[in-house]
């Protein structure tokens, strides 16, 4: 099986490329900007005939792709988590039509979430910023695209090599700044909301899973922890395992997306029934593995 993974040296791309390279008979190529892929592809900006040419060189059984911005203005976001997907299944519709194609969404993409109500597959769609409305768009694209697709809904993803463009990378970027002594002060934002958060590695194994699955699969699948979790909590959760003695000072102001999305949470009982995926890793090994991932030998 020859699989093309875009995005591979992301935080996700990489974690589901290392795991599909450990399938027996799988060839995994890599395709990005990075000096080190099989394939020069730029999603954001390659025109549709080189992508065309391109795909049809390697002739990919199934392309993963976990090419996305997370930041940026509303252009690099359209570019990359619209344009990107929308380019990619037009090119694969004429180089690659039987291929499968795996692509990674985000649960950002279903917006404000109503508490102890786990959102399905089948709600209404609402993102509240440029990010979950690209990545929507993205989703739109692949869903109607015609194609053998499937789109992972991804929550927060954590666990080891979380970059501090997200939560939980910050918090510990922050802790190894800070310090444990108990002089020390963490000054963080409003931490009331609640997420879903779910490990990079059960995440890469949904992946490996939607790749290999046989028949066609639902459009769209989520994969998260299946918990709404007080940020607050991750926070106490990863200054304990830092060996914090300071103080943690909350202030009454965050992100704009905290304060119109309070509470999130995937119900991830789809995911089990097409894939037989559960989270194998729980809240607490994911940041046990994020801090000790970071620890300087």
């Amino acid at each position: 099986m020859r699989i093309l993974v875009l995005g591979f040296t992301g935080y996700l791309g990489a974690h589901v490329a290392e795991r599909l390279r450990a399938l027996p008979g799988a060839q995994v190529l890599g395709g990005g900007r990075s000096p080190a892929a099989d394939l020069d592809i730029d999603l954001a900006r390659v025109r549709p005939e080189r992508l065309v040419k391109a795909l049809a060189s390697v002739a990919p059984d199934t392309v993963v792709n976990c090419a996305g911005a997370t930041g940026g203005d509303a252009v690099t976001l359209a570019e990359v988590n619209a344009r990107g997907p929308a380019v990619l299944c037009a090119a694969l519709r004429e180089a690659a039509p039987a291929a499968r194609l795996v692509h990674l969404g985000s649960a950002a993409e279903y917006g404000p979430g109503t508490p102890d109500t786990p959102v399905t597959e089948s709600a209404p769609t609402c993102p509240v910023g440029p990010y979950g409305a690209t990545k929507l768009a993205g989703t739109v694209a692949v869903t109607g695209s015609g194609l053998d697709a499937v789109v992972l809904r991804v929550g927060n993803p954590v666990g080891p090599g979380a970059p501090p463009t997200g939560l939980p990378g910050r918090i510990a970027a922050l802790l190894r700044e800070t310090g444990s002594g108990p002089q020390a002060v963490l000054r963080l934002g409003d931490l009331s909301a609640y997420r879903d958060f779910v490990d990079v590695r059960d995440v890469a194994r949904a992946a490996v899973l939607a790749t290999t699955a046989p028949g066609p699969l639902p459009p769209v699948l989520n994969i998260g922890g299946g918990t709404a979790v007080p940020v607050r909590d991750l926070v106490r959760t990863l200054a304990a395992l830092a060996g914090f003695r300071g103080r943690i000072e909350e202030g009454t102001a965050g992100s704009a997306r905290s304060a119109q999305v309070s509470w999130q949470c995937s119900d991830i009982t789809a995911a089990e029934r097409a894939l037989g995926w559960r989270p194998a890793h729980t809240l607490d090994d994911a940041l046990t593995a994020l801090w000790e991932g970071g620890r300087t030998p």
